[in-house]
């Protein structure tokens, strides 16, 4: 529970991820090449977390760090996963509003859950399996908007495209963190050290990704590398910064907590951060959110409830004598 309250305020960064990338466009569309943010953002957790090992390195107790192939090789896998995922949530927002784009994020939560019980062999009761249901609902019901704030068919309304990748998406994001939690508890290697490995191939791959654009493209825009900041502002800049620190706290959760800790942080945040902006920007309390909120409440006291306090056992009758 401790992971869970440290990390439910630095999680709002995931939350607001698809409104920066909302206002990073300009009629709809991107100015700059969406396909340089993730390649950014890889760079910077690359560079923050070799930083950190060079210190580790330099104290009288060096990290431990397993440096045989057959280890680092598995550090390709997550990297592929998160490169198509970062490319195809900017393509899923150039379909749907954010609204949508969160709603069908919360998919999420049950993809986890699955790939929780599949990949990591980790159980969960039948009790909590109901919670992280109820998870999913509380969330979605938070977000949808009456019928006096827009159309009832307004989430409806998107091309099919953008509902398959936001499937796509969500899948892929519960994927590569069910994987990147196998990952970091496999042994007992430094957290900066199995960072430096995961982002270094997520640089190399990104990379690569650009490099096929280009050739896709015939090189009419020239080389990646001299267009890599072209139409970028503050507001792109955010983006980056902000997906790369929220991959950040993804690893660190990986690595002390689990995947279904990371689901109920995201949640929590989201619904702290709407429950913020109706007292700092005047927006308007629904009878959803605060649903939303109570169902969401519930879960977490479901999943974390202790077995022994689901029912009053019976006290032992006293034995008497015939």
């Amino acid at each position: 529970m401790i992971y869970f309250l440290n990390s439910s305020v630095f999680y709002s960064l995931a939350y607001v991820q698809g409104i920066l990338t909302t206002l990073s466009q300009s009629n709809g569309k991107y100015k700059y090449d969406y396909a340089t943010i993730p390649f950014l953002a890889e760079l910077f957790k690359l560079s923050f977390s070799s930083f950190f090992l060079w210190k580790e390195c330099q104290s009288s107790s060096p990290p431990r760090m397993t440096k045989e192939w057959r280890s680092i090789r598995l550090y390709l896998v997550p990297s592929v996963i998160y490169l198509i995922h970062n490319n195809v949530q900017f393509a899923t927002l150039t379909y749907v509003d954010p609204s949508t784009y969160q709603i069908m994020g919360n998919l999420k939560i049950v993809t986890t859950g699955i790939l929780f019980r599949l990949v990591l062999k980790r159980k969960l009761s039948n009790l909590q399996w109901m919670a992280v249901v109820l998870l999913a609902v509380g969330t979605t019901t938070s977000q949808v908007k009456g019928c006096g704030d827009a159309p009832c068919d307004s989430l409806f309304s998107a091309p099919l495209q953008g509902y398959m990748l936001g499937i796509l998406s969500a899948c892929l994001s519960a994927l590569a963190g069910v994987y990147t939690e196998y990952l970091m508890k496999k042994n007992n290697d430094s957290l900066y050290w199995q960072n430096v490995q995961l982002y270094t191939f997520g640089v190399i791959f990104n990379m690569g990704w650009l490099i096929y654009g280009d050739f896709k493209a015939g090189f009419e825009r020239g080389p990646w590398w001299q267009r890599l900041f072209n139409g970028y502002s503050i507001t792109t800049w955010m983006v980056v910064f902000n997906l790369g620190s929220t991959g950040l706290l993804v690893s660190w959760l990986m690595k002390y907590s689990d995947n279904i800790v990371k689901v109920y942080s995201t949640s929590m945040a989201m619904l702290l951060t709407m429950v913020l902006s109706v007292y700092l920007f005047s927006v308007r309390a629904t009878l959803q959110l605060f649903l939303g909120i109570v169902i969401c409440i519930i879960s977490l006291q479901m999943y974390f409830m202790p077995v022994n306090m689901l029912v009053e056992l019976p006290q032992a009758l006293p034995v008497t004598s015939k």
